[in-house]
């Protein structure tokens, strides 16, 4: 299938080559030119594709979406390559903008997220019926401020389970901020380089994990989970839902 010249904005996945989706491995194999997030996409995702190939790891805004146009205008098929999914914490937004000022056609194709593979490392469902029904992918705030209405502590105090993104450097700040709203024998999880060969499990809670990330030598590229629904990815929490509870009449059984 021939391609429609046009920027593709792909999600690469977690880091296991092979939880990119079919389109994204069409396009990366189709593609003219790929610009990828070096420190973070694996590798092995580029191996015998055609395109030109750029890493990102050390370029500006400026100069990643000033390639982007040229190869675009050139009459190039462009895939810029981020890590997990697009929709949060890919810098996406303001490279869309950028080609929109410049009359550029783009597509955004979703990518599995870290944070759905960290779900799967652990073996369990984040949504467990009567526990909690509520996920909240969030970091603390760095660099990058965080509005008020969203500080950590504020997230804690609704007891759902919350992935953190981007943040182990801080576990501190960040198991301080939670005990503000979460029982100090609350379970934790850190996974480091999730679906990759090198991935680490470190389970706790919210008294210990930070002695037990400081331990493993954690620093970075590692993903904090939290919340009750934590306990059921190591025993049975006795909780089912009605979907298939032989007593509960729906639509597809009478």
């Amino acid at each position: 299938m021939t391609e429609p010249l046009k920027v593709y904005f792909v999600g690469a996945g977690p880091g296991d080559p092979e939880l990119i989706t079919l389109k994204g491995r069409r396009l990366l194999d189709s593609a003219d030119v790929v610009i990828y997030a070096g420190s973070l996409v694996n590798p092995a995702l580029l191996s015998d594709i055609k395109a030109e190939v750029y890493d990102s790891a050390g370029m500006t805004l400026d100069e990643t979406s000033s390639l982007m146009v040229q190869a675009a205008r050139a009459g190039k098929t462009v895939v810029r390559l981020h890590t997990g999914d697009t929709s949060f914490y890919s810098a996406i937004s303001e490279q869309i903008e950028i080609l929109r000022e410049h009359a550029i056609e783009f597509e955004v194709v979703p990518g599995v997220s870290s944070a759905l593979a960290a779900a799967a490392a652990l073996r369990m469902e984040l949504t467990i019926p009567e526990v909690n029904q509520t996920v909240i992918f969030t970091r603390m705030e760095g660099n990058t401020p965080v509005p008020q209405a969203q500080d950590l502590g504020a997230l804690s105090r609704h007891q759902a389970v919350i992935v953190i993104f981007l943040s182990i450097s801080m576990i501190d700040k960040v198991v301080e901020k939670l005990m503000e709203g979460y029982a100090a024998d609350t379970p934790v999880a850190v996974i480091e380089r999730v679906s990759w060969p090198q991935e680490r499990i470190l389970r706790g809670t919210l008294v210990d994990i930070t002695q037990k990330v400081k331990e493993a030598g954690i620093k970075k590229t590692a993903l904090i989970l939290v919340g009750e629904a934590l306990r059921a990815s190591e025993c049975a929490t006795g909780k089912q839902s009605k979907l298939y509870d032989k007593d509960f009449k729906h639509g597809c059984r009478k």
